[in-house]
């Protein structure tokens, strides 16, 4: 288990975390609420889906939203002062989102990454002035961001710790608020299903307790990489790792181990969704939208498709919510390079046929 604790900051002025505080929620107040897109299905009349477009925040991902609370969490717990540097373990668009909350503040950012991330990721990850520093095992990463921010007397965020704490579940406007707020107005203003991916946990632990918080009969459901373990802990709650070796080909979401803020008890469902199946509906998501989207948006579309069959099949109408995590630009050199994919054995064409049928 990776260290939490870094060492205590000296203790930052009043004025200082004010103006921090200050200049992150001006930022905020500056940001439109990410676009709802309904994607009328012709195929399953009654039953509507919609894609929450979390590419549209700043830094281009749904990890803004936790890199935005992680900070605040940060602040106003005097974690973070004026000299700190600011360390992160991440697959990437956490880095990206959160370096840019650092330039922001002025503070140094060093982001842990597995060295299999994305080199455009990395790339976004620069622009925003942070530093990278790669690891060759990604169960790692926890261990050399915890100490590299010993080493340097900065912060250690904690993504996958924190992510279930920083973001205020109640509303706050978190995703979920969002949500609902934004389906007042459609045919089945409360979601039958909200499909979601889990990478430190903080979303579907979001999701989950508004929905009961808020006494909607909501059902969540997580879709999860087949080489990650959240689905095997959902099923069996003694399973916390997988072998060494196992890890999810979708970036952002799948880990090898259960992280603190993924909390089973609130998910309703999981489906296990194989990488070339996740790949494949990206691929037709992004034909049918006319725009790139990323592999994790794929496989929560695989989920969706699965629920919608299931739902027509019963006779049931309703709306399906996902989420449209990030865009599939950063991805141009992995997931929509041919060659790429030829090289990982991933057979994806029939799966980006069966989902453009679903769409069609």
């Amino acid at each position: 288990m990776a260290m939490t604790q870094t060492p205590a900051v000296p203790r930052p002025s009043r004025a200082w975390l004010d103006e921090a505080v200050r200049r992150i929620a001006a930022d905020a107040n500056r940001s439109a609420d990410t676009h709802l897109i309904h994607v009328p299905l012709p195929s399953l009349p009654g039953i509507d889906l919609y894609l929450k477009d979390e590419s549209s925040h700043p830094t281009g991902s749904l990890k803004h939203r936790l890199a935005r609370s992680l900070f605040l969490y940060a602040l106003v717990n005097e974690r973070i002062g004026p000299e700190s540097c600011v360390v992160e373990a991440s697959s990437g668009s956490t880095a990206a989102s959160e370096a840019y909350f650092a330039r922001m503040l002025g503070l140094r950012y060093i982001a842990v990454v597995p060295a299999t991330t994305a080199e455009a990721k990395l790339d976004l990850i620069r622009f925003q002035g942070g530093e990278i520093h790669k690891v060759e095992d990604p169960r790692t990463v926890y261990d050399v961001a915890a100490r590299l921010a010993h080493e340097c007397g900065g912060h250690y965020l904690d993504q996958f710790t924190n992510a279930h704490l920083a973001t205020d579940w109640r509303g706050n406007n978190n995703i979920a608020e969002s949500i609902y707020l934004q389906m007042e107005r459609e045919a089945h203003p409360v979601p039958s299903w909200i499909v979601c991916g889990a990478g430190t946990g903080g979303t579907s632990a979001t999701i989950g307790r508004f929905i009961r918080y808020r006494g909607f009969a909501t059902r969540l459901c997580v879709a999860d990489p087949v080489n990650s373990v959240f689905h095997r802990h959902f099923a069996d709650p003694a399973v916390t790792g997988l072998p060494e070796g196992c890890a999810a080909l979708i970036e952002g979401i799948g880990r090898p181990r259960v992280e603190p803020s993924f909390v089973a008890g609130v998910i309703d469902r999981m489906i296990a969704v194989e990488d070339a199946a996740s790949l494949g509906a990206m691929r037709a998501l992004s034909e049918h939208l006319g725009r790139r989207v990323g592999g994790s948006t794929g496989t929560n579309l695989v989920a969706c498709a699965r629920i919608a069959r299931e739902m027509a099949a019963a006779g049931e109408s309703g709306s399906i919510v996902t989420l449209l995590c990030d865009g599939g630009d950063r991805y141009a050199a992995t997931y929509y390079d041919d060659a790429w994919l030829a090289a990982k054995g991933l057979a994806w064409e029939d799966s980006a046929a069966g989902i453009a049928r679903f769409l069609a």
